[in-house]
């Protein structure tokens, strides 16, 4: 464990900073809350579009920046501002959506655009072809045709495939995508998450450090599941909570306690104390 404070702490959002109910417990909360009162800048780093982020801003009683869409966007929750953003073009767009046609038969897509704000309505955020299937609740989707899905550039598509397992399927599209793209999962319910080459979030949280003029060498990233690798890795610590992914744990230096029993908390609380 380092002995110097950290530049930097990232935290995924689901399965790591909030609880199984989606809540941000009061220990975590104050936690987070004596990590930005010394200073230190505190990042969410999520696979979260920033119009998703309300329920976490409310819950830790602040607006953090926040690294959005596993790398891609790089969103000011307190101005509500996207502050950069890295797209798929429609060329691979296209290029993928024929890929999976042939590879994964059945599958449905959908893709993730990004505006000026969160809740920008020029622009229709998350976009999917008819028949898509969500891996969890998302009410705020606009259905159209598949040839308008690639009609614009995305921050993410997404690849859904009702009963697979995502592991299988990255396995299968990994090798065939190469480094046309990156490629990750961060449920195995049947979903793929691909961004622009090179996105993942690690590269998202080298661009917010050097937004914020902090050293990214010394960043503490805390995550659960195979999108949070990347970052896990090139922290100079990176934590797994108990409940993550084998392959996350793997990639971490240290593995603390579950999401639900305040895993981030107790890290940063013997952190702040040293």
């Amino acid at each position: 464990m380092p002995t110097e404070l950290p530049s930097l702490v990232a935290s995924d959002v689901d399965g790591t900073l909030i609880d199984d109910d989606e809540n941000v417990t009061a220990r975590t909360r104050a936690a987070v809350r004596t990590v930005v009162d010394s200073g230190t800048p505190f990042v969410l780093a999520t696979g979260r579009p920033p119009r998703w982020l309300g329920p976490v801003v409310d819950g830790l009683g602040f607006a953090p920046l926040a690294v959005c869409a596993n790398g891609a966007v790089l969103y000011d929750a307190d101005a509500d501002r996207v502050i950069s953003a890295s797209t798929l073009s429609l060329e691979t767009l296209a290029w993928l959506a024929d890929l999976v046609d042939y590879e994964l038969p059945g599958a449905g897509l959908a893709a993730e655009r990004i505006g000026a704000t969160a809740h920008d309505t020029a622009t229709a955020q998350f976009v999917s072809a008819p028949g898509y299937e969500h891996a969890w609740l998302n009410p705020d989707h606009t259905e159209m045709a598949p040839e308008d899905l690639l009609s614009a550039p995305a921050v993410k598509m997404l690849i859904r495939l009702p009963g697979a397992s995502s592991a299988e399927m990255a396995a299968k599209l990994r090798p065939l995508v190469g480094e046309r793209a990156d490629l990750t999962y961060s449920t195995n319910n049947g979903l793929i998450e691909v961004s622009a080459p090179g996105v993942t979030k690690a590269s998202g949280l080298r661009l917010m450090a050097e937004h914020l003029g902090t050293p990214h060498e010394s960043i503490v990233a805390f995550g659960d599941m195979p999108n949070d690798i990347p970052m896990l890795a090139m922290a100079r610590h990176g934590v797994a909570v108990e409940n993550a992914h084998p392959e996350a744990k793997a990639a971490a230096d240290e593995v603390t306690a579950t999401n639900s029993d305040d895993g981030v908390a107790r890290v940063l609380e013997r952190l702040w104390k040293s």
